[in-house]
């Protein structure tokens, strides 16, 4: 692979890339899989690991934004991944240097499971006092998180009956997209990457998604820890997480039916589940 990082126009960096940059013959390259938004790179150093993710795709989010974030919840001690740099490359795509942080999660464990809510609550408990406004935005909820649903009668009437009622909040940083494929784990350390959906929101609907994903791509079992951990570690009811859970179901539905994402029978089966437990939906929405 071509040495990618001498061509990039840096905009803010930190000193590593300096090192970098002066041994760039001595770092190799790998390929990395790439994620729907960007495609990633690992650079193997003698000072070190690092990822630099390239946004070469339709997504265009402010890496600006997402770095100068990741420095502050950094400081805060959060796990997150250090950034390093960013900048514009030769076809003008923006990317992010990072610290390399592992790999995503294989297995899971109750132990883990905790740690995973654990982390996930340290992040709603960053004062947003400490955050310029510009870094953590707040964005009008249904069109950011629920694109084009008014096309769907169903699921749109149902899901603003639900927003009028759960009093919707955005007075939290939220990470916006909470799934194990954004969780890194490197010699026991845990690390929570992408952060092109940071803002201030509501965490009972952070909570809800992360939950909704564990329960359909996992499987009850774990859903089932996750779900008691999120009741121990945070003061929301059950009712409360039930109307959430709901919000969060009809975004899978909606992303089912533009076929954003694909459900197996498995998928299927335990989306059907939810369905018919939750008091809020009801089976004929799939």
């Amino acid at each position: 692979m071509n040495d990618p990082i001498s061509s990039i126009r840096w905009i803010e960096r930190r000193p590593e890339l300096g090192m970098l940059l002066e041994n760039h013959d001595q770092v190799m390259y790998t390929a990395l899989e790439a994620g729907l938004e960007a495609e990633v790179i690992k650079l193997d150093a003698p000072i070190g690991s690092y990822v630099l993710k390239i946004w070469n795709k339709s997504s265009k989010p402010s890496i600006e934004r997402q770095y100068k974030l990741l420095e502050v919840l950094h400081h805060h001690d959060l796990p997150v991944s250090l950034p390093v740099a960013w900048g514009i490359d030769s076809e003008q795509n923006q990317v992010l240097l990072t610290t390399y942080d592992g790999t995503p999660l294989a297995k899971l464990s109750p132990a883990i499971i905790r740690k995973l809510v654990e982390m996930m609550s340290s992040i709603h408990q960053v004062p947003l006092s400490d955050i310029e406004p510009e870094l953590a935005p707040t964005f009008d909820f249904i069109p950011y998180f629920y694109p084009s649903i008014e096309h769907h009668a169903d699921l749109f009437q149902l899901l603003v009956q639900l927003v009028e009622r759960s009093e919707l909040k955005q007075d939290v940083l939220i990470h916006g997209d909470m799934n194990l494929g954004n969780v890194l784990v490197h010699e026991g350390a845990y690390s929570i990457i992408d952060w092109t959906n940071g803002q201030r929101g509501d965490a009972r609907y952070d909570i809800a998604w992360s939950l909704l994903l564990i329960r359909i791509f996992v499987g009850e079992r774990y859903g089932s820890l996750y779900y008691k951990a999120i009741l121990e570690e945070y003061p929301y009811s059950a009712e409360e997480l039930a109307r959430f859970e709901a919000m969060a179901c009809i975004r899978g539905l909606l992303f089912y039916r533009a076929k954003a994402i694909m459900f197996s029978k498995d998928t299927l089966r335990i989306m059907k589940d939810i369905l018919r437990s939750n008091p809020f939906l009801h089976e004929g929405l799939l």
